[in-house]
């Protein structure tokens, strides 16, 4: 089997080669989704090695057992997926209670735009320290529909919620966030991602 035809092949077409064995298959899916998967995971546990290993470690559960993923249940691989990824992200959150790291690395440069940088690297953090403030359902409905842009329905399915559920912890967990800052008197970022 070439690579270039697995690259034409829909992710439910490779995880039926995976079922038979086809490493190639298997090494498509990875490098296909790899990365988003990793985002979804960094985003929950806000830990780099902790979200490599559950996303490496939720491929090799596929990789040895890909009957697991059955698509006559009607989901997308990749939402199917999401869904495996994100709840190995909280098991693993619930099981280590880190608190961020909030570094701020600023290269050298003119001390205009050193002073700007640094100020967008510390909304940024402090962003992130909000979200992370909200309990975990509200974490994962604003990280899958603003970080992940995923469809609400999407997001809904992952999260094994209803649509209507699903807009209302986005709701909640937007007005969470002003609640956050208020409380922390503190100048209020951009809320154009959650928009």
């Amino acid at each position: 089997m070439a690579g270039t035809a697995n690259e034409n092949m829909t992710d439910e077409n490779l995880m039926e080669l995976v079922k038979i064995g086809y490493h190639q298959a298997f090494s498509e899916l990875v490098n296909r989704h790899t990365q988003k998967f990793f985002n979804l995971a960094y985003r929950t546990l806000g830990n780099e090695r902790d979200a490599e290993d559950v996303v490496q470690d939720s491929f090799v559960k596929i990789w040895r057992k890909p009957s697991l993923y059955n698509a006559e249940r009607g989901a997308k691989f990749t939402t199917w997926f999401y869904r495996v990824i994100f709840n190995a992200s909280i098991d693993m959150k619930r099981k280590t209670k880190r608190d961020l790291p909030l570094v701020i690395d600023v290269p050298e440069e003119d001390d205009a735009r050193q002073d700007k940088r640094l100020m967008a690297k510390q909304s940024q953090a402090k962003l992130e320290e909000a979200i992370h403030s909200l309990p975990e359902r509200k974490q994962a409905a604003l990280n899958l529909c603003y970080y992940q842009n995923l469809p609400q329905k999407e997001a809904a399915e992952i999260m094994g919620v209803g649509l209507k559920a699903l807009e209302s912890l986005l709701s909640r967990g937007k007005a969470g966030l002003k609640d956050y800052f208020a409380r922390e008197s503190l100048q209020e970022i951009d809320y154009a991602t959650f928009q």
